[in-house]
């Protein structure tokens, strides 16, 4: 028996993008739905003129968001993407077979990112497996601070999907070092929630470390430029998320 898609995408200030994540959506999806926390931008104006189905409501965080916007999904299914995302031809046929048939379980989805212009195929960020299609009265994303998850019940099934979900990242440098060190301020303040303590050398350490990982040991070196860049910004953001752990837990003792 054939199935139906909600596909279901939140936003803020995503006019670059929003526009070719839609349209990538429209031969797949049954329902297309957006929810976005009140953008200054043309977000609301373009979705507008795409016919999809428009929500604004405060943000309360990602899993909450998602949560919420799965809610507001008609058909038994969900297909998740991210504004910067966009489904590409193979993995449109490969979305298009399944609905054809009796479809039970969770889609798995490999992500590619284009980086700078350049497309990605190591670094650790390639391949990049997600699940992105699952049933909606199964499953909810959880999470607190950064870095939501996607809560499956046990023993449900799981398929890979054939073709790739393009993500389209950052367009420069500076770009990918301010979102790099926006989710190590927020990571390094849940550690600190946590009780987390680090030492002196752990900044400098974990840098090295991260840059060592991402650039030789998965082969980052083969992305060219773009490849080091990836590895440097990462490991330097992993240094000034350790720095901001005891930066914190310093605060703390003077209060």
């Amino acid at each position: 028996m054939a199935i139906s898609i909600s596909a279901v995408i939140i936003t803020f200030n995503e006019e670059r993008n929003i526009e070719r994540c839609i349209r990538s959506l429209q031969t797949v999806a049954d329902e297309i739905i957006v929810l976005d926390s009140f953008s200054t931008d043309k977000t609301a104006e373009i979705c507008k003129n795409l016919g999809v189905e428009f929500i604004q409501r405060e943000w309360e965080g990602y899993a909450a968001s998602k949560n919420y916007l799965n809610l507001q999904a008609k058909f038994e299914y969900i297909l998740s993407l991210d504004a910067d995302e966009e489904i590409s031809e193979a993995l449109r046929s490969s979305i298009l077979k399944i609905k054809a048939n009796d479809f039970k379980g969770l889609g798995k989805i490999n992500r590619l990112t284009n980086y700078c212009g350049k497309w990605i195929h190591h670094s650790g960020w390639y391949p990049d497996w997600k699940i992105r299609l699952f049933p909606k009265d199964r499953c909810q994303w959880v999470g607190d601070i950064v870095h939501e998850e996607l809560e499956v019940p046990n023993g449900i099934e799981e398929f890979d999907l054939k073709g790739d979900l393009f993500h389209y990242s950052y367009v420069n440098y500076d770009q990918h070092r301010k979102r790099a060190d926006h989710y190590s301020s927020l990571t390094a303040q849940k550690y600190v929630n946590q009780g987390k303590k680090v030492g002196v050398l752990s900044p400098y350490l974990s840098c090295l470390a991260r840059f060592f990982s991402m650039y030789v040991i998965k082969k980052g070196f083969l992305d060219g430029y773009a490849g080091f860049k990836i590895a440097q910004i990462s490991g330097l953001s992993n240094q000034f998320k350790y720095k901001e752990v005891r930066r914190l837990n310093q605060e703390k003792i003077r209060k």
